[in-house]
């Protein structure tokens, strides 16, 4: 039933929209729809104070830090990400990108999407870390380290030369597999919802990496902002391991057993 009404939502698509309005376009809205959609509610919780008893940070961005981060992702997202998106068209075509039914089996779907988080945060985690190098970080990264005290938002807030950059860790799996759209969609929807979680600056008891070891999460990605450039480790997107694999991750795991050892201590006395 749920796979034939998919479908049939499918066959409406295809039938009253091109290719590239679908690809391009239809991209474009699903990732704006998405990516405000999960990042705004964080921008509320902040300011009304809600939760925050699970706010990784005491300190809170004031309404004008928060409002330009707003208007500048605007900016960028029409300037810089829609223009990415209808110039990469052909290369997605050629290298078998297609909207037409059948539609892939879950298994295929899947299969594709773990592959690009598990290359997605390869490639991040040496782009992330070409970036914290002194020259790259103090034209280009610094950035988005405007924000200390990361919100949801913040996630894309960046330079427009890290936006190309770092983009490309996100599109080069599909480039290279050429997916289904549908499939390329949702992978879209997951990147987004991941990265505005890890920059959400919330860790709460639902949270992912409370349940998959290897999940960075807010935790983990929060204290990347709250260090100097030179010693913040934790340039993984999504995972833990490549951090852990090349040491990356040593100051943020000894603040966790120092933490876990403070936490230990208070409840003995209590």
């Amino acid at each position: 039933m749920a796979s034939s009404t998919l479908e049939s939502a499918w066959t409406y698509l295809i039938t009253h929209f091109s290719d590239f309005q679908l690809a391009c376009l239809g991209s474009f809205f699903l990732h704006e729809s998405v990516f405000f959609l999960s990042g705004l509610p964080y921008i509320f919780l902040e300011r009304a104070g809600w939760l925050s008893k699970y706010k990784i940070q005491t300190k809170n961005n004031t309404p004008a830090a928060q409002e330009k981060c707003i208007t500048r992702l605007l900016l960028y997202h029409f300037c810089v990400n829609l223009p990415v998106m209808i110039f990469s068209y052909p290369v997605f075509k050629f290298m078998g990108m297609r909207s037409s039914l059948p539609l892939p089996s879950w298994k295929v779907i899947s299969s594709q999407i773990l592959f690009y988080f598990i290359l997605e945060d390869f490639v991040f985690y040496w782009g992330h870390r070409i970036l914290h190098t002194k020259w790259l970080y103090k034209h280009v990264h610094s950035v988005h380290h405007e924000y200390a005290t990361p919100f949801g938002l913040t996630s894309e807030y960046a330079h427009p030369a890290e936006i190309l950059f770092l983009g490309f860790a996100t599109i080069i799996g599909p480039a290279i597999t050429g997916p289904h759209l549908i499939t390329l969609w949702l992978w879209m929807m997951l990147r987004v919802l991941e990265t505005v979680e890890a920059h959400c600056g919330y860790h709460f008891p639902w949270s992912l990496s409370n349940f998959l070891p290897l999940y960075g999460g807010a935790d983990f990605h929060d204290y990347h902002h709250r260090l100097l450039y030179t010693k913040s480790g934790n340039y993984s997107s999504t995972f833990v391991y490549m951090d852990w694999i090349f040491g990356t991750d040593k100051g943020y795991r000894k603040l966790k057993v120092l933490k876990s050892m403070g936490e230990e201590t208070v409840d003995k006395e209590t």
